[in-house]
């Protein structure tokens, strides 16, 4: 499409926006009528850990996003010469999981909780061994029910909770709705129903009878939708919300909020069975969308979430990915600036993780663990980044990097391992996310560690917010069409990916060093419980 066809696009209000917040970026991406990315916003942010919680406070998450759709605003101005003040649709999401708990007034009760926090594994245990179903530490029900064993004072007060995408969609509506991915991160869904499974919420109530809110659970819970639902229309208060500026017109269609996990699974074209997906960037996680039920629970390490329009899905999610070894990027940056050198910030990661294809396939005897917070998947708690090697380890850059590109899956492996030994099939497995970025190593060593073949489209660095616009484009003119059949025609139909496929001499190299790793844990172990 033409410069000119995509200003008048946005000046008639045809172009749809995607906003996520993630970890470290809130990421807003306007798309076009041919679901092509054309502008885009963001803002850095990062959670704090205040008295033992990991949050992101109220205004934090309004200044963000009104900072990034300012950014967004100026992109347009600046490429098309026009202004951004009305759109076909739009949709939020956020990163998934964590307890937002308001009363009757629509006043938090408590300081949100993010996924990152590991704080309620009683909790987990518990509801996990009550209905028979993995309930892990990070989803909503986890923290709700964490809180009535702790006798927090707030939980006589809770009148709603809600993930971050739901927020920021209440904020934007008025609606109390979530779309039915984000919300199988909130309670279990009912394969048949699409919705909360009503028995599993029946025993919770009984469990919880005269200790928690007065509401019942499902009454606490915000609505769950499948993609293609209409969401609600963006208020007045909605629009100066997200627009303090009042350019933003009202009125404007919104999607279902959406989780990291669904948008995810749309931007890599993976709704359907047998089909996956990694995301990879702060945090990481795999999913693939099942054709049966697994033959049993796998509490810690499997989740059953849903795709954007219902189907059962089995992650694995592991809390730190690029985290960590982005410190050390920095870290090798400010020495080399002390030096005396000069450079971008995209020079130097693409030359620092670069180097790590120089380096041995076993990373020469060197181990990193790179858990910032802890990990469910290895049963951690904490975390204590760490760097372990052998007496006669070949310590190098090359060797250091490419042990810090194994540490940012390791985990995600000894998960992936049990959907193996449950011989899930997989046709298909596409990456998104900064992990991806540097040519020829984080495809390579995904493959390697997967040992299955692994893709990236063309446009794997839009990642989360252009899977939310194209959510959001679903929801303003799906066709009839479900969304899988949608996404093939409607945006993925000529679309460009490199499939790397496992290189032999790569998956036995990562093998030995992961043989490695799982002894670097018990030292990890040792750190976590002396090093406070």
């Amino acid at each position: 499409m033409t410069k000119e066809n995509i200003a008048r696009e946005i000046e008639n209000g045809q172009a749809v926006l995607g906003i996520e917040f993630g970890s470290t970026r809130i990421k807003a991406v306007l798309i076009d009528s041919e679901k092509n990315p054309v502008a885009q916003g963001g803002f850095t942010w990062e959670n704090s850990l205040a008295d033992g919680i990991w949050t992101y406070s109220l205004d934090e998450i309004h200044g963000g996003i009104v900072s990034a759709y300012s950014e967004l605003k100026k992109d347009v101005l600046e490429k098309y010469g026009v202004k951004l003040s009305n759109l076909k649709a739009l949709g939020i999401s956020a990163m998934m999981h964590g307890y937002l708990a308001f009363d009757r007034e629509n006043n938090l009760l408590v300081p949100f909780r993010t996924w990152r926090n590991t704080i309620t594994g009683g909790a987990s245990k518990k509801l996990t061994e009550l209905f028979n179903y993995p309930c892990p530490e990070r989803w909503s029900i986890s923290h709700y029910y964490q809180a009535i064993l702790n006798n927090e004072a707030h939980v006589p007060q809770v009148d709603f909770f809600t993930t971050l995408a739901g927020y920021a969609h209440f904020m934007l509506t008025g609606k109390k709705v979530l779309g039915v991915g984000d919300a199988s991160g909130m309670f279990p869904i009912d394969a048949e129903t699409g919705d909360y499974d009503k028995s599993m919420a029946g025993k919770f109530d009984s469990l919880v009878e005269g200790k928690g809110s007065a509401k019942k659970l499902l009454e606490l819970l915000p609505k769950a939708i499948p993609a293609g639902t209409d969401a609600g229309k963006l208020t007045k208060e909605g629009a100066l919300w997200l627009d303090p500026t009042g350019e933003l017109a009202e009125g404007i269609l919104c999607a279902p909020p959406e989780g990291d996990a669904g948008t995810g699974m749309v931007a890599t074209n993976a709704v359907a069975p047998r089909t996956g997906n990694i995301s990879a960037g702060t945090s990481v996680f795999a999913m693939v969308v099942l054709e049966k039920a697994l033959s049993k629970a796998y509490p810690g390490i499997i989740d059953i979430v849903t795709t954007p329009d219902g189907k059962p899905t089995a992650m694995v999610h592991v809390n730190t990915c690029t985290a960590e070894y982005n410190k050390w990027v920095e870290l090798i940056g400010e020495a080399a600036r002390l030096l005396g050198a000069e450079f971008s910030m995209g020079k130097l990661y693409d030359t620092i993780l670069g180097c790590a294809k120089d380096g041995a396939k076993d990373c020469g005897g060197v181990y990193t663990v790179n858990y910032i917070s802890g990990e469910s998947v290895t049963d951690f708690c904490e975390g204590r980044p760490m760097v372990v090697r052998s007496q006669d380890s070949k310590l190098n850059l090359a060797n250091f990097m490419r042990s810090q590109i194994y540490s940012a899956v390791a985990t995600l492996r000894l998960g992936m391992d049990v959907l193996f030994a449950e011989n899930v099939k997989i046709d298909s497995m596409t990456g998104h996310g900064g992990y991806f970025k540097t040519e020829g190593v984080g495809l390579e060593t995904m493959a390697a560690a997967m040992h299955t073949p692994v893709s990236a489209m063309e446009t794997a660095g839009e990642g989360g917010p252009w899977g939310m616009a194209l959510l959001a484009s679903y929801t303003a003119d799906s066709k009839g069409k479900n969304l899988g059949d949608w996404l093939e025609t409607e945006v993925f139909a000529g679309a460009q990916k490199k499939t790397v496929k496992p290189d032999a001499a790569d998956v036995a190299g990562f093998d030995r060093w992961l043989e490695g790793y799982k002894s670097a844990l018990k030292a990890e172990r040792t750190a976590v419980e002396n090093l406070k």
